[in-house]
């Protein structure tokens, strides 16, 4: 009598358990989806309008009406805040997006073809690693003019060395796989090498390095907004907020404290959350 077939038990995604193991981990991606939903919600759970001004109610602190307080025009610093976690968020995004765009292109031609290619992108890519990340945010930003586009191309063009020198390294150690000299021989264009076998084998580390980016461009374009370079008034961000309220620390903290407190907890958030992707998809942990 043949033996009965006894079904292979399914095995649970080893990378999700390891990230739902780490509590530090969970800490941040609850912080994520925090300020995510306050980013979408902003126009359902918004009392107020966010550029309406009262001068009837000009720097109150919080209470029921206003569950965060006012600021120096009267306008509710709740509503401020949800819509200016869309600013900080998208922000954030949409540089990094940028920064991906323009760098993991260039690190697959250095890493691929090498030679005078790699060279030339690799010295580039080391001058402007050598120009604070900040710094380099606030020129371009100044040369190009002050809005939040603006500010959003300049940090993503700042950023966009460190996803080119991350890229190169993992198409450097892929290049010589057996898989991808197999793909060589069978007469596999370059295009299709790239797009089929390196960059979904190189994606992983792009990913993590791109969480913790966002966290970076985030402070970025406070930083920017705080100096007047990033989003506009009387459109709300946590930056220009801050840069408002250093004039009123006395007479009114809770103008400062809640636009800060934010920065704070939406950085820690995504750098937690880098953090436990990082571990939780390296290979040499399992």
């Amino acid at each position: 009598m043949s033996a009965l077939a006894i079904p292979a038990k399914k095995q649970p995604n080893r990378t999700l358990q390891k990230f739902l193991s780490n509590r530090a981990a969970v800490l941040g991606a609850i912080l994520v989806g925090f300020f995510a939903l306050l980013a979408i919600l902003a126009p359902l759970i918004a009392g107020y309008d966010p550029l309406q001004t009262s001068f009837t109610a000009i720097r109150k602190p919080p209470s029921a009406l206003h569950w965060l307080g006012t600021d120096e025009l009267g306008r509710d610093l709740f509503s401020r805040m949800a819509y200016g976690a869309r600013t900080s968020l998208m922000a954030g995004v949409v540089s990094v997006f940028i920064a991906m765009l323009v760098g993991v292109p260039f690190g697959i031609i250095a890493g691929y073809f090498g030679g005078w290619a790699d060279s030339i992108i690799s010295r580039l890519i080391d001058a402007m690693l050598a120009i604070p990340f900040l710094i380099m945010a606030i020129a371009l930003a100044a040369f190009l003019g002050a809005s939040l586009t603006n500010a959003m191309i300049a940090i993503g063009l700042s950023a966009a060395p460190v996803f080119a020198r991350l890229t190169r390294g993992q198409v450097l150690s892929i290049r010589n796989e057996e898989y991808i000299e197999a793909a060589q021989v069978l007469g596999l264009r370059h295009p299709r090498i790239i797009l089929r076998y390196i960059l979904p084998n190189a994606m992983s580390p792009i990913i993590v390095q791109a969480t913790l980016t966002i966290a970076a461009a985030i402070i970025a374009e406070a930083s920017l907004s705080f100096l007047g370079l990033g989003q506009q008034p009387p459109n709300p961000s946590w930056g220009s907020m801050l840069n408002t309220a250093k004039n009123f620390i006395s007479q009114a903290p809770w103008m400062s404290v809640w636009p800060g407190a934010a920065i704070f907890l939406v950085v820690l958030g995504f750098n937690l959350l880098g953090d436990g992707l990082r571990d939780a998809i390296d290979p040499r942990e399992y």
